[in-house]
This record gives structure tokens, sequence and C-alpha cells, in this order.
């Protein structure tokens, strides 16, 4: 278990979680950047920057939402992020029969007691940084434990959201957590006027129920090629590509954190860094939480923000080939993504 500092000051009591526990919500920041941070899922509910009247994040200031259309918004989820096929996955000569929560054909985010269904434990915080914990029991999605989790959000001295993430267990298991937040930098609703750039020279291809289907493939000449500035959207708006929810393999760097993408919109811009070795990008095309309206007063539709998940490769658990998730005892699962938004100067904007 990780040890929890015992004496917390006063914060924010939003309501009461399923299980009658308090869930709370803080606000952190400097240097012109503040985050606001729920204990239920370890959610991000709120990001701003100085010099823009809006939200960069979707979400809802109430809790309500993160029980419905709002689920996995802003949420670290897991303990396996993304999909592992057909709800079963080999460990040490067994095979793991797991909750299939996707159209019964796969196991996505953990399962629907996942991390994102969760009450986290704020175990300390200060005016720029909160830590939060959970300990997941065993059988979790039919996944071994227990396994102890942290989550500690810091907003550094340049104004970056930095996440770090941290899993034990005393029993072999899978880890794999990611950061799950819908991006919409103009705070327009839509991905429109969004341009992405993503530090990656292959991704994985997916079968129609977003598995993926062997090794990485080249980015080259396909609707996945985001090595240079691309509008979001312009290949999904005009019919010509299948919707955009796959894993980009990052390639290795000498640097703690190796680029993952550049998002951009008129006036904003946000960098990724991540120890991960993949980014799952989706473009929101499923969003539909009307009539829950969100930051901005209004429900979002399809593509009213874009996800930007550093993790690990999708179906690890059944891919030895991939970057491997499994944790065993003694070891620790560590992450750590940088999440950086600034304002750009008008003659610079995308």
């Amino acid at each position: 278990m990780f040890t929890a500092t015992p004496t917390l000051p006063k914060i924010d009591r939003l309501a009461s979680a399923p299980d009658g526990s308090p869930v709370r919500a803080i606000w952190i920041g400097q240097a012109g950047t503040r985050a606001r941070i729920m204990t239920w899922g370890a959610s991000l509910m709120d990001l701003r920057i100085e010099g823009l009247p809006h939200a960069l994040v979707l979400g809802s200031e109430a809790f309500a939402p993160y029980l419905g259309p709002m689920r996995y918004f802003g949420a670290i989820v897991g303990p396996v992020a993304n999909r592992i096929a057909g709800g079963r996955a080999a460990l040490d000569g067994r095979m793991l029969t797991l909750e299939r929560n996707e159209a019964g054909r796969s196991m996505l985010h953990g399962g629907t007691a996942g991390t994102a269904s969760r009450n986290w434990r704020l175990e300390a915080d200060s005016p720029a940084a909160c830590t939060l914990s959970l300990s997941l029991p065993e059988g979790t999605g039919g996944l071994p434990g227990p396994l102890d989790l942290r989550a500690s959000y810091l907003v550094d001295a340049a104004g970056a959201l930095e996440i770090r993430l941290e899993g034990r267990s005393g029993v072999p298991t899978f880890c794999n957590l990611a950061h799950h937040s819908y991006w919409c930098l103009d705070g327009s609703g839509s991905l429109d006027r969004h341009r992405l750039q993503v530090a990656a020279a292959r991704y994985l291809p997916v079968d129609d129920a977003l598995i993926p289907q062997g090794p990485p493939a080249p980015v080259a000449g396909t609707r996945f090629d985001f090595r240079t500035p691309r509008p979001v959207l312009d290949a999904v708006l005009a019919r010509e590509a299948p919707p955009l929810d796959h894993n980009f393999c990052l390639g290795d760097s000498a640097a703690p954190l190796r680029p993952a993408c550049r998002l951009s919109a008129p006036g904003v811009v946000l960098e990724v860094t991540t120890t991960a070795p993949g980014l799952q990008v989706y473009d929101g095309g499923g969003l539909a939480t009307a009539p829950v309206p969100g930051h901005e007063g209004r429900p979002y539709d399809a593509h009213a923000g874009i996800a930007l998940e550093p993790q690990g490769w999708p179906d690890a658990p059944n891919r030895p080939e991939f970057p491997s998730v499994l944790l065993r005892p003694g070891e620790t699962y560590r992450q750590v993504s940088r999440f950086h938004a600034r304002p750009t100067a008008p003659e610079n904007r995308p």
C-alpha cells in the first residue's frame, strides 16, 4: 500500500458517490494555469489558462453527469485502459475470463467497476498539486489483485499539467492506466478548427471491434499520417476514412519524456509528452451528452472534443510482441504525461 499523508486542508464536497462516500473536488494551479481535480475517477473536471475565457477540456461542474454520459470524461481509466479482445487473456499459464463490457465482445477500460467508476482517496494536496490513491480488490473485472494505484496531478512552474500514475500489486496482474480527457481548445464544442500533429511513424490497424489486427503499420500514405499538422476532421467529414480511434506507436526518445502530439486551434496550442509507448487518439465521434450540458452551457455532440490518451498498446495482454503491461510483485508500474496548453500570439495562430 502507498503511505497516506494524514492531514489535508479543507476541499469542496460535490456530492455522495453511489457507495455513500463523499466526492470531493479541488482546484490546483500556478503560472496562469488552473486545474480542478475530482476524487471520482481521479478525474480532471476543468482546466483553464490565463487569457482564455473557456475550459480546455470537456466536462461539468456537477457530479451527476459523470455517472452517465460523461462517464470517462477526464478520468484515469484502467486498470487496463483500452480493449482486451474477447474478454480473455493468458497470465502465467491460466486463461483469465474478463468482463466484456463493450458490446459483449471486449473488455473496455477495465470493465464497469474500473478506475473511472471508483471514488479515489485524496491523500495530499498543496496549492499546485494533489495526490489520489485507490486499491482495486481481487477480481475487479476478472483481473487478479489487489492492485494499489496512485495518481498525482501537478501544475508545474511553466503552467503545464503533469500527471504521474503508479501501480503496485502483490500478485501478477495487468496494469495499463490512461488519462482520458476530451480536449476542445477554442471552447466552441467542435473540432472543426483543430489541427493535430502526432510524433508517430506507425499505428495499429484495427478490426470492426477496434481490436488490433496485427503488427504496427506505417502511417505514410494513410489517413493516419499526422506527422505534419493536419485538420483533425478533414477526412472524417469528407467520408473518406474510418473514424479515428487508434493507437499511435510512439518512437523511442533519449529524453525522459518523449513527444506524443501537438493539438492547436486559433489562439491556443496543446503539447503532450509522455513516457508511455502509445497514444490512443479518439476523435469523439460517438459523443452525445444531450440533454446534459457541459462547461459552456450546451450538450456535447459528436466531435465536440478529442481524447489524447498516453498508454500501453491495446490488447497487449494477448500480444506478446507488444510492449508488456504485465505487472509482477515487487515491480512498480509508472507513467508520466505532461499536457502543456498555452495561448499563441495572433500572428502565430494555427
